[in-house]
């Protein structure tokens, strides 16, 4: 069996009772005080993002430094799926289930729900769905050597999140039951335990046509494929995410083990912004170098 093929043995194994991720280097109200909460999220539906307005749409409290030589902000941003969708450049499904698996992943990495972009590594399939996705909540960029693309094809539709500070590597993914890949396995054993209206076994079925047309579906089929992603999509977020997404820590985690290393790139420059998120501040508020 390769490496590849016993980590994937493995995960399936421990992932019956994922255990929970360390603690974070900061205690909030002990070792520092961030304000959360200071800025209403973007929640309001719109044709681009229509599932936004749902009661269990993902909203993540984002930790970030100041500018590209500068401390960490005192404060969080929040992001929602209208911000990623926006970035990504249109709604799909991928996105969303993206965000989705990352919400559930945070949940084990940063268990007092301050996200910091500074200390997260990221890796997902080749699908800039997924892609982006990561990027976009993690900071992780190609040039920073830090976002990776998955090694073992399997793993495609689920992602690696790693926090550098902790050590600590989480695989999100979905459950049985809303994957609708054609040919690709779920990659850890939960299953869904509510009944969609469109059943993943049709989004499938109907993928697999499309897929085997050859660019050449018929308008119907063009429409219908978009209708059954748009309702999986906003009714998963009638739900809590945990009853259709699924995370796990994983043990002895190797960045090299996981990434396929013909898409990383292998001249990588020194990230910047993140240096300097810990400099002591002036003496005084008001008060000139000598």
């Amino acid at each position: 069996m390769t490496r590849l093929g016993l980590l994937f043995t493995l995960i399936l194994a421990v992932s019956i009772h994922p255990a929970s991720a360390d603690e974070p280097t900061y205690r909030q109200g002990k070792t520092t005080f961030i304000e959360t909460g200071v800025e209403a999220p973007d929640r309001s539906p719109t044709w681009y993002a229509s599932m936004v307005g749902k009661p269990y749409a993902p909203v993540f409290e984002m930790l970030a430094t100041q500018g590209t030589q500068g401390r960490y902000y005192p404060y969080t941003y929040p992001v929602t799926l209208k911000d990623l969708i926006r970035f990504h450049g249109h709604d799909c499904e991928g996105t969303v289930h993206a965000a989705n698996a990352a919400w559930v992943a945070f949940k084990l990495l940063f268990p007092d729900g301050i996200i910091d972009r500074s200390v997260l590594w990221g890796i997902s399939g080749t699908s800039p769905c997924w892609s982006d996705g990561v990027a976009f909540l993690t900071g992780a960029r190609l040039q920073y050597g830090n976002l990776g693309f998955f090694r073992d094809k399997r793993y495609s539709h689920a992602i690696v999140l790693y926090r550098d500070d902790t050590e600590v590597a989480v695989l999100a993914t979905w459950k049985q039951g809303i994957n609708n890949i054609p040919g690709e396995p779920v990659t850890l054993p939960g299953k869904i335990d509510w009944q969609p209206r469109v059943s993943a076994q049709e989004v499938e079925a109907l993928k697999r046509v499309v897929k085997d047309a050859g660019g050449k579906p018929t308008p119907y089929q063009v429409d219908l494929m978009r209708f059954q992603q748009w309702e999986l999509v906003n009714e998963i977020l009638e739900h809590p995410l945990g009853a259709s997404y699924q995370a796990v820590v994983i043990r002895d985690f190797k960045w090299s083990d996981w990434i396929d290393p013909n898409m990383a790139t292998h001249r990588t420059v020194m990230r910047t912004d993140t240096r300097l998120k810990n400099y002591p501040y002036r003496e005084r508020p008001v008060q000139a170098d000598k």
